[in-house]
């Protein structure tokens, strides 16, 4: 006999929750008794061997039948199984959502043309305005990174989509807004979105945002652009959307998830569109919202 070790088989472990229904266990393991038997051996109610007896014959342990005596008919009792295997299943995790973070400054690659800059919550990285500084070992502490034109990459590692045949939608947060120097609140900027090679759409953002101390920017920070927006980019079965509001008709199943195959963001700002206007990204220790670029993979 084989039992899974579940809620659902709860009766059947409820047969070894006492010394008596042990007892009558090991009395019907040396042969079959009848009830007056039992109870006499473990000096309780004919009753009390009753209720146990059903209990075992309910969960398979024990079977009963009526056979003649020297009294009239007596129920004899004996085992239904002589061992028992228990099976401690463990189930699989139901996985719903999978996350993780990437810090602004661990870009892949980069293409950028002044003005441009990088800064960690410390200090500016290298000399603004020169892009060099981009490969500098200090990037990776960035917390806030400006490009007038060009592109910054960064690298989505493939273990996050693990199980592609079940991944609903890819979801990518992060706060940005036009590059502009100082500041400039209304500064329009056409910034392409591109998975792989694979071009996801335009977002239009309103301006390069200043005038006020951004919530995490740090008071030394004196560059003018002190936040930005929290943006969130979504790919689903049904197309690509910012915020909601569809921006292609790019869909998942176009990105070919899986198959060990790492995805590359790019974010860039061409110079060939309406509103050329540059790319300003916060990260952790800048703007209004305490976060990296957010990636979240949903699954049905």
């Amino acid at each position: 006999m084989n039992i899974d070790v579940t809620m659902e088989n709860l009766d059947f472990f409820q047969c070894f929750s006492s010394k008596s229904k042990i007892k009558i266990i090991e009395l019907l393991g040396i042969g079959p008794q009848n009830i007056g038997d039992l109870a006499k051996n473990l000096d309780v109610s004919s009753t009390i061997v009753t209720r146990h007896i059903s209990e075992m014959e309910n969960a398979g342990i024990v079977i009963s039948e009526m056979i003649s005596g020297k009294r009239g008919q007596q129920k004899v009792c004996s085992l239904a199984v002589n061992k028992v295997v228990l099976n401690f299943i463990q189930q699989e995790k139901e996985l719903k959502t999978t996350s993780m973070n990437i810090p602004i400054g661990q870009f892949s690659s980069f293409q950028v043309e002044p003005t441009c800059g990088l800064a960690s919550t410390e200090k500016y990285i290298g000399i603004v305005d020169d892009p060099r500084y981009f490969e500098s070992p200090e990037a990776i502490t960035a917390g806030i990174l400006w490009f007038k034109s060009g592109y910054i990459e960064y690298t989505i590692p493939s273990y996050i989509f693990d199980h592609a045949e079940r991944i609903k939608s890819l979801v990518i947060s992060f706060e940005i807004c036009s590059e502009y120097p100082h500041y400039n609140n209304e500064f329009p900027s056409d910034i392409l979105f591109t998975m792989n090679s694979t071009e996801l759409g335009y977002w239009t953002s309103p301006g390069s945002f200043g005038g006020k101390k951004g919530l995490y920017t740090p008071e030394w920070f004196t560059c003018g652009t002190e936040f930005g927006l929290l943006k969130r980019l979504m790919i689903n079965r049904e197309g690509t959307f910012i915020d909601g509001e569809r921006i292609s008709d790019i869909n998942i199943s176009e990105l070919g998830l899986g198959n060990n195959k790492n995805q590359v963001l790019r974010i860039s700002s061409p110079k060939d569109v309406a509103h050329p206007g540059g790319v300003t990204i916060f990260g952790k220790g800048f703007g209004n919202h305490a976060q990296d670029i957010s990636i979240t993979v949903n699954y049905l």
